[in-house]
């Protein structure tokens, strides 16, 4: 194969990896953020769904068992968001850093009281991760010039949750232009007022999509721990949830252009990856501290001028009061 080629596929390869968890949390605070509910705490969400996947999985070496757990995490401090934020009407930025400030916390001193590995869970063996799924015609299609190494080196071996993440943005796309649950959550995301006066419950509406939010935030933390990693590490996130949702700021709570955000956000951290202690002409070696900085640079520079005008909903981060 030629070396050019190899790179390319390399790196197109790690930015489908690292994208996967960002899309996941991306598309979650999609479904959130339309309902008109915004969510701080997807940090702390796929956190505790990273730690819970990988605990039971270390335990039962079962990882279908650990992304069940996960989503189970996830989805109940979803609950707990949209019991604060929904029911009691409360701040629902608070309410979202008080969930990562908890998980931060409470997942690593977990992870000390049940392994005594210092707040991380036992390595994980291959049979307690995730598997990848393996296609037909590697071999026959791999003397072919191009589509042989791409079939190979992006299609073929891709994790479980990548497939599903494929899935899951198609089915976003159609849900938010086709169903009449998506169109109902666009309604109540803009004028929650129209909707309950169509006979239409907010609350219900607004709960149903927190609940989504913690299915994918669950799922996304179980891909860092139990696919793309190989157990919990303190604090594993590294800030993917804010990014997530600058990407979804960045799509203008669209799902492909919040889909592009994520690949153009994976592709820079896929692209320090290979940077690392490399010399460049002129500069030589920049600082390990630098290029890994490179994502959130880019981040910020995006969101200070260069995304254009993002409207977000309407009634987005409004708690709904009927009006008597």
């Amino acid at each position: 194969m030629d070396d050019a080629l190899l790179v390319v596929l390399l790196l197109a390869d790690a930015t489908i990896r690292v994208a996967t968890p960002l899309v996941l949390a991306a598309f979650a605070a999609l479904y959130s953020e339309r309902a008109g509910v915004v969510d701080i705490g997807l940090e702390g969400k796929m956190l505790a769904g990273a730690f819970f996947a990988a605990a039971v999985a270390s335990s039962t070496g079962n990882p279908w068992l650990g992304l069940g757990a996960a989503v189970a995490a996830s989805v109940a401090l979803a609950l707990v968001h949209g019991f604060a934020c929904i029911t009691h009407k409360g701040n629902q930025v608070v309410s979202g850093m008080a969930i990562n400030i908890l998980v931060a916390g409470l997942a690593p001193t977990l992870a000390y009281a049940w392994f005594r590995q210092g707040g991380q869970t036992p390595l994980l063996p291959g049979e307690a991760r995730l598997p990848q799924v393996h296609l037909p015609g590697v071999e026959a299609l791999s003397g072919i010039p191009v589509l042989g190494p791409v079939y190979r080196e992006l299609i073929d071996d891709a994790n479980v949750l990548i497939w599903l993440t494929v899935l899951l943005v198609v089915a976003t796309h159609w849900v938010f232009t086709r169903s009449r649950f998506g169109l109902r959550l666009r309604a109540v995301g803009e004028n929650p007022s129209a909707v309950d006066t169509a006979g239409l419950s907010v609350t219900r509406l607004r709960y149903q999509a927190v609940i989504v939010t913690g299915v994918l935030t669950g799922i996304a933390g179980a891909y860092l721990s139990t696919a793309h990693g190989a157990g919990f590490v303190r604090d594993m996130t590294a800030g993917k949830g804010y990014l997530a949702l600058a990407a979804l700021i960045f799509g203008k709570w669209r799902p492909w252009p919040t889909l592009f955000a994520c690949l153009l956000f994976a592709f820079t951290d896929a692209v320090q990856v290979r940077l690392q202690g490399v010399p460049l002409p002129v500069v030589g070696v920049i600082p390990v501290q630098f290029i890994q900085m490179l994502p959130y640079v880019l981040t910020v520079l995006l969101l200070a001028g260069f995304v254009g005008r993002a409207v977000a909903p309407r009634a987005s981060g409004v708690p709904y009061v009927k009006e008597r």
